[in-house]
């Protein structure tokens, strides 16, 4: 008498549980935010908003605003490096425009400026491209 004979209560698993493992998406791939929201999307927004600043200037701070608001969301998914790049590129480029500001009293400070706009322009596209192929980018790197 096999044991599911034995107790009808509790029936030995069979191999179907392992069948339906292997056929489930993986959670960083398919993750969506508590409002449904695809982070994917999510993510492009921001990019996308930084890259208007260029013209307009406000929507990085959106962008920023954004990015920390969803911060939790995105930790263990693939996009959780972009959205730490992300913030990082506003960080370090507010704090170049400040130090320009400052130093155009005494007449570098124009260049920096330009230095730290041309930088922030770079970033905000050179991540854009990775993060539309779908390549990792380095959260940390300076470029």
């Amino acid at each position: 008498m096999s044991e599911s004979e034995q107790n009808p209560q509790n029936p030995v698993p069979t191999e179907a549980p392992a069948a339906v493992q292997a056929t489930s998406a993986p959670s960083s791939l398919s993750k969506k935010s508590a409002g449904g929201t695809d982070l994917r999307q999510y993510t492009m927004i921001i990019y996308i908003l930084y890259m208007a600043a260029i013209l307009v200037g406000i929507t990085s701070i959106v962008g920023v605003i954004m990015a920390y608001v969803k911060r939790a969301d995105f930790a263990g998914t693939e996009y959780e490096d972009h959205i730490t790049y992300l913030i990082r590129t506003f960080w370090i480029s507010l704090i170049g425009y400040l130090i320009g500001a400052v130093l155009s009293i005494v007449g570098i400070g124009i260049i920096i400026i330009i230095a730290v706009g041309i930088w922030y322009i770079y970033r905000s596209i050179a991540g854009f491209i990775k993060f539309n192929d779908n390549k990792p980018i380095n959260a940390m790197g300076w470029m």
